[in-house]
C-alpha cells in the first residue's frame, strides 16, 4: 500500500508518550505505534526510495547507558538515507510536534580533520558558503560546534565561524496540520531532500 499520510493517532501516541514515558505505555498502545507511526514511516520511505536510496529506521528504544534521562523510549520515529559516507545523508522525524526533515553531516571523528582541512581551499570552502546561504531562508543551519576556535587556528581567521562546527547539518519543521494526514508529506519530504542535496554532496565529496 501507498503512502497516504499519518493518521493522527500517530501525534496522539507521542503526546502520550512525552506524558508517560513508560514500558507499561508502550505495551499498552505498541498497536498504535506498528499501524499509525511505524507502517506510514515505511510506506514514506518506500515512495522516496527509488530517487534516494534505502532507508535505514531507527530504534524506538533509547541508550539511557551514558544519559542521565533514564526514559527508555524516544519520542520520535527517525529514519536515515546514507549518501554512501558514514555519518553523512538525508533524516526524517515523526513526533508530537510535527515532522523534521534534514540533511548533512550527523556525525564525527576524523571526518571533521578533513571537514576543517577542506575549508582551507578557497574554492571548496567559498561553495560551502554559498551553499549555506542559498538554505538559510528556508532551512535551519545547525550541527554541534565548539565554543572557541578550534585548536591551531586564529580567531581572526575568515571562516572561524564554519570551522567550530563538528557536524553540520541544515533541516526544516513542519507543524501537524491537516495535510499530514493527506500523502503530501511524500512531496515535502522529497522537495526538502533535494534542496539540501547540495549540501549533501559537498559534505559526501570533502568528507569521504
Amino acid at each position: 500500500m501507498g503512502f497516504t499520510g499519518f493518521p493522527d493517532e500517530a501525534f496522539i501516541f507521542y503526546e502520550g508518550l512525552e506524558a508517560d514515558n513508560s514500558k507499561a505505555y508502550w505495551t499498552a498502545h505498541k498497536a498504535t505505534y506498528d499501524e499509525a507511526v511505524k507502517a506510514p514511516m515505511l510506506a514514506l520511505l518506500d515512495e522516496l526510495g527509488p530517487e534516494f536510496g534505502e532507508a535505514h529506521l531507527f530504534r524506538p528504544n533509547r541508550d539511557i547507558r551514558f544519559s542521565k534521562d533514564k526514559s527508555p523510549y524516544k519520542t520520535h520515529l527517525g529514519a536515515y538515507v546514507p549518501s554512501g559516507v558514514d555519518g553523512i545523508g538525508y533524516y526524517v522525524q515523526v513526533g508530537a510536534d510535527g515532522l523534521y526533515v534534514g540533511g548533512g553531516w550527523f556525525a564525527q571523528g576524523d571526518q571533521i580533520v578533513r571537514y576543517r582541512a577542506t575549508l582551507d581551499d578557497d574554492a571548496q570552502a567559498d561553495q560551502l558558503d554559498k551553499i549555506l546561504e542559498s538554505l538559510q531562508e528556508a532551512f535551519n543551519i545547525g550541527g554541534q560546534r565548539l565554543k572557541t576556535r578550534p585548536q591551531g587556528y586564529p580567531a581572526d581567521h575568515p571562516r572561524i565561524e564554519l570551522l567550530k562546527y563538528k557536524s553540520l547539518h541544515a533541516g526544516i519543521r513542519f507543524e501537524p496540520e491537516p495535510w499530514v494526514h493527506t500523502p503530501e508529506p511524500a512531496a515535502r519530504v522529497r522537495d526538502s531532500w533535494r534542496a539540501l542535496g547540495p549540501l549533501v554532496d559537498w559534505l559526501r565529496r570533502n568528507l569521504s
